[in-house]
């Protein structure tokens, strides 16, 4: 969370998806009262909103108009409905094709000619929306194309119910109110590690008869830490860079095989600030549609003309009198990494482009800042979040999951735990997933120092 506008910018994670007694990020933060009174709500807790949360929205088309909402019910009530289709090829052993994406195209592609009673220009705008729907969907799944997202693997996925919900503080109030619990001193900060060495014998320097330790973690700065056993909860995108040289010797094939398998994706925000709203008070949604676009056409390939068009809209950020007049725009993918590479001005250029052809206001007002994420350039992450890809499959998830050594009967176990949502099987992408993993692999710990000894 990052002070913004006169509010706060949530850089990374941005909902609690699912606050409901299940989660345990809505757990922690109700405990702690960290959140607001809607979020507490018991029928907020009970809507089964299926990750896509029901906010009151308006979609401006390219031509410079607001859509009509009927159509664009429409589009979306069939795009869901090829969506939550998609769950019955979890435990296929032949889907009918490898990605979410051809599928989803192919039965667009059947449905076509009964679509908007055979209008053509009807047809068309619901095509244009469905392609909206799946840039939607490649932001959810943190991917530049649904085509490399695996289909049968995709229904494993679990949605918490609850109506999505945001801390008032930021998000960082969770992590803030967690660490005051620790002892000073716990957690050490900017401290990169380049190497996590483990099968080994290790001894604190000029302490030949002391204790011997199986794993090395050496930082950049050249400090050491002897122990027993390390728990590494790096993103999987920085895994899939440095697993080679991080860890010596390096993993097991096994392992490396299924951090090659699995996907890593970008998704990134882009905060726009106003002098003053040119939307409705009551509208938190702002979607975009270019209106030539189908998702049975290849998108243009040019990222430096047109790598806007992959924005899939704007959340107006809730309340304004706690953060201004603030939009928040999302961008998966190809197109959200070459983001990254612009300067603000030229940013803030296409943004203004974009929400004076979507408003049909040529003397729209420019946003006074912007302000965005990078997950693909941040060396640490290299993205924002995983996806099983096509060729991939939940095992993958629990092999990565798995501690090292492999042998549960090494004298030295549980050298190398692993967690990260990257490590959960059925909430991957998640911040409750991230949690749970890391509970998970303390649990392991926790299970070894209870063991009795052997006699």
């Amino acid at each position: 969370s990052l002070p913004a506008a006169s509010g706060l910018a949530e850089m990374g994670a941005h909902w609690i998806h699912g606050p409901s007694p299940g989660n345990p990020v809505f757990s922690l933060a109700s405990r702690y009262g960290l959140l607001g009174p809607e979020a507490a709500r018991e029928e907020n807790q009970q809507v089964e909103a299926g990750g896509h949360p029901p906010l009151p929205s308006v979609t401006y088309g390219s031509s410079g108009k607001v859509l009509n909402p009927e159509a664009v019910r429409e589009a979306r009530d069939l795009f869901y409905a090829l969506l939550a289709s998609t769950r019955a090829f979890q435990g296929s052993k032949e889907p009918p094709w490898p990605s979410v994406g051809q599928y989803v195209r192919a039965e667009i592609a059947r449905t076509v000619p009964t679509m908007a009673g055979g209008q053509e220009d009807a047809r068309r705008l619901q095509l244009a929306v469905l392609a909206a729907c799946l840039k939607l969907e490649c932001c959810i799944s943190g991917t530049h194309s649904m085509d490399l997202v695996g289909l049968e693997p995709f229904g494993e996925y679990v949605s918490l119910p609850g109506l999505d919900c945001t801390f008032p503080g930021g998000y960082s109030s969770l992590a803030e109110r967690l660490l005051s619990d620790l002892p000073e001193g716990t957690v050490l900060c900017n401290k990169a590690v380049r190497t996590v060495h483990w099968r080994g014998s290790f001894r604190e320097e000029g302490d030949d008869g002391g204790r011997v330790f199986p794993v090395r973690v050496e930082c950049e700065d050249g400090d050491v830490f002897l122990a027993d056993h390390v728990i590494v909860t790096v993103p999987l995108g920085f895994l899939k860079e440095r697993h080679q040289e991080f860890f010596q010797p390096p993993l097991p094939e096994r392992k490396a095989q299924a951090i090659r398998n699995l996907g890593f994706g970008t998704n990134n925000k882009i905060f726009l600030e106003f002098e003053q709203p040119f939307w409705e008070p009551e509208q938190q949604l702002l979607e975009v549609v270019w209106e030539d676009e189908s998702p049975l056409e290849e998108p243009d390939a040019d990222l430096e003309a047109n790598w806007f068009k992959k924005l899939i809209g704007f959340v107006v950020l809730q309340p304004p009198e706690q953060h201004g007049h603030v939009l928040c725009g999302f961008i998966a993918g190809k197109e959200s990494e070459h983001m990254e590479t612009l300067s603000d001005a030229e940013v803030l250029s296409a943004m203004t482009h974009v929400l004076r052809t979507m408003t049909g206001n040529p003397d729209l007002p420019a946003p006074r800042s912007v302000l965005r994420s990078r997950w693909h350039s941040a060396p640490y992450t290299r993205g924002s979040y995983s996806y099983v890809a096509v060729g991939s499959s939940g095992d993958d998830i629990d092999v990565l999951a798995q501690p090292l050594p492999e042998d549960p009967r090494d004298p030295r176990p549980l050298q190398l735990l692993f967690a990260g949502e990257a490590t959960h099987r059925t909430f991957y992408s998640t911040t409750h997933g991230a949690l749970l993993s890391g509970w998970r692999e303390a649990e392991r710990l926790n299970q070894l120092f209870q063991a009795p000894v052997p006699a």
